[in-house]
């Protein structure tokens, strides 16, 4: 399965195009299945309608971990390093994982939990996290988890959209020097949230919180009821494996669903290939499982392999911006994948911080989240891999599932800023905003798929028009990503880019109309309009433009209100880096706002802005660019 040379890759690469049912039913056979599919791959993106390994029958926790137990049971699966470094690590090997995630399984059981339920999980970055997942899967209930830092009313939407029927939690997380009242949040979110019977709270950071009768339940007396033997449920291919919600265009969140077959498969092919994972190294993903990076290059690819993965709770500035490098260290950390915002913001500190490092167990690096810039690869390169460990500079989505364009490590020869060439498996092309595709290297366009891969999304939940409208309507029969492209003369890709309303900041996408609707949600708002510019640490910044007319005294203090009410509605990553105040938006007649207009603005290139001749009022524009000159 694992591919060890570049002439292997071309010639991986050129059988799952011509014959991909073949291809993928070889890969799959590394897996343990309880029953075989009668038929690899049946498709339509019209519908979209996508099934793969239809028939089969499987328990992805089985992969993850009962496979490995005879062999591999005394191996490290888990290593946790605390938000604290005084503070010992925790390693949980293969066989300590499987008793824990059967009974916290027995858990969810007892509480109500059966097949097909779905469980919100809103956790810190601790082993119980990993184990909760796990244990969802075990039983085939649904998992839907929601990063940290999200507000109540994120939270309770979510919930709410997918009718969850138990809550996971915590009392509370460490971020840093900062404490996180999780289980507050919940208990915000859960006013609103009729579907929810139980919520299962574990003890971390032993702050006071509010336990319902009834409703309200300690993790740590739930575990003492119950045995650690479960069998794992036996699960069709295509059911429903977990949902995670991702920002639009459009202000609502959307639950993009993954099955159980499929991703399982794409998870571990591409952790497998991507890293060049050698047996007994220690992986490092820096990844919060709130997100898909976690979900697939923390838990289920790397346990799928039977890997060790290392799960850090902290954040990699404190209590210094050493920190990284001192877990590189201590656990002698083998591939480090990370995000392009924490290296930019580690390079903001000078070479100090690497001084006597030992960061000679670094074999292979990698970058997640946005397209690294030259300047971070290079340092990345230099100063982390020391010239040695080649760098893969991932491109992927929720919605895909796993990896999709990245060089292989140590097999794909690589390029500073480029995702170099697509995995075996996956055919994009490049259209004009026709749908025309645009042949031949050199060229730039917007990024599509035209053909099926076991590890995309199925449907976004309970709304399988809104999949099929934002990702399957607007070239047809194409899988559109959202994103432009380039592809040089060598036929390497790299991504230029959103060219839809959704931003990219330190990696997490979120939907403009998201942050608008949250700003106007503020009692002295008319209307707003966010967009993105270039960010020094983040790659793109967030900047409202805000009408507000009826202003009392401090202006900088009004801008604070309008944070505080981004971050009750949406959360902190949501906030605006800049708010600028107008009078007037630029709009077409017919009412649309000329977002392209405010983007040049925002990233200060006023001189050449293009035909305003059609705006509604024309000069609200030369005022917008005046008063951004004075901010």
């Amino acid at each position: 399965m694992q591919i060890t040379s570049f002439e292997q890759y071309e010639a991986d690469y050129k059988k799952s195009v011509e014959n991909p049912e073949q291809f993928w039913g070889e890969v799959a056979q590394n897996f343990q299945w309880r029953k075989p599919w009668y038929k690899v791959l049946s498709w339509d993106f019209t519908g979209p309608n996508i099934k793969w390994f239809e028939g089969a029958k499987l328990n992805i926790t089985e992969n993850c971990l009962d496979r490995h137990l005879a062999t591999n049971g005394d191996k490290p699966a888990i290593i946790w390093e605390p938000n604290d470094p005084e503070q010992d690590s925790v390693t949980l090997t293969y066989k300590m994982l499987h008793e824990r995630v059967c009974r916290f399984a027995n858990v969810l059981k007892r509480n109500g939990a059966k097949k097909g339920d779905r469980i919100c999980i809103y956790m810190p970055m601790v082993p119980e996290l990993a184990i909760a997942v796990l244990a969802c899967a075990r039983i085939g209930a649904v998992h839907s988890v929601v990063f940290g830092g999200f507000s109540a009313k994120s939270i309770a939407d979510r919930i709410n959209d997918a009718a969850c029927k138990l809550v996971i939690t915590a009392d509370g997380a460490y971020r840093g020097n900062k404490q996180i009242p999780l289980k507050d949040v919940i208990d915000d979110a859960l006013i609103g949230c009729p579907t929810v019977e139980k919520c299962i709270v574990l003890t971390h950071v032993r702050t006071p919180v509010s336990m319902l009768k009834g409703r309200d339940v300690w993790w740590e007396d739930e575990v003492k009821h119950v045995n650690d033997v479960c069998e794992a449920e036996e699960m069709d291919a295509e059911d429903l494996l977990f949902i995670l919600y991702t920002s639009g265009s459009t202000g609502k969140p959307k639950g993009v669903v993954h099955t159980c077959g499929g991703y399982m498969v794409y998870a571990g092919y591409t952790f497998s290939n991507v890293f060049n994972y050698q047996p007994g190294e220690v992986y490092f993903c820096t990844a919060d499982i709130g997100w898909i990076t976690g979900h697939s290059y923390i838990v289920y690819g790397p346990l799928s392999q039977g890997a060790t993965s290392l799960i850090f709770e902290g954040i990699p500035t404190f209590p210094t911006p050493s920190r990284f490098w001192d877990v590189v260290e201590k656990h002698k950390v083998n591939t480090l994948y990370t995000a392009p915002t924490a290296i930019r913001s580690l390079m903001s500190f000078g070479d100090e911080p690497l001084n006597g490092k030992d960061l000679s167990s670094i074999r292979v690096l990698g970058s997640v989240g946005e397209p690294i810039n030259e300047e971070a690869w290079h340092w990345f390169d230099e100063k982390i891999g020391k010239g040695k460990a080649p760098i893969v500079d991932t491109w992927w989505q929720t919605e895909t599932g796993g990896i999709m364009i990245s060089p292989i490590a140590t097999v794909t020869p690589t390029k500073p800023s480029f995702a170099t060439l697509p995995l075996p498996g996956i055919q994009p092309i490049l259209v004009d905003e026709n749908g025309n595709e645009i042949e031949g290297n050199g060229v730039s366009g917007n990024l599509c798929i035209k053909f099926p891969w076991p590890g995309m999304l199925r449907t976004t939940y309970g709304d399988h028009e809104r999949c099929k409208q934002t990702y399957f309507s607007t070239y047809e029969n194409l899988y559109f990503t959202g994103d432009g492209c380039l592809r040089d003369e060598d036929g390497y890709y790299r991504i230029t880019g959103r060219v839809d309303d959704v931003l990219n900041v330190s990696g997490h996408r979120i939907g403009t109309a998201e942050v608008e609707n949250a700003i106007n949600m503020h009692a002295g708002v008319i209307e707003s309009a966010v967009v993105g510019y270039p960010h020094d640490v983040k790659g793109q910044g967030i900047y409202a433009f805000v009408i507000f007319p009826e202003m009392h005294g401090d202006v900088e203090l009004t801008k604070k209100d309008i944070l505080q009410t981004v971050t009750r509605v949406i959360g902190a990553i949501a906030k605006p880096d800049k708010v600028l105040f107008v009078s007037g938006l630029p709009k077409t007649r017919s009412g649309k706002i000329m977002r392209r207009i405010l983007r040049k603005i925002a990233e200060g290139e006023t001189s050449n802005l293009g035909d305003i001749s059609t705006l509604l009022d024309p000069n609200v524009v030369q005022e917008i660019i005046e008063s951004a000159a004075k901010a």
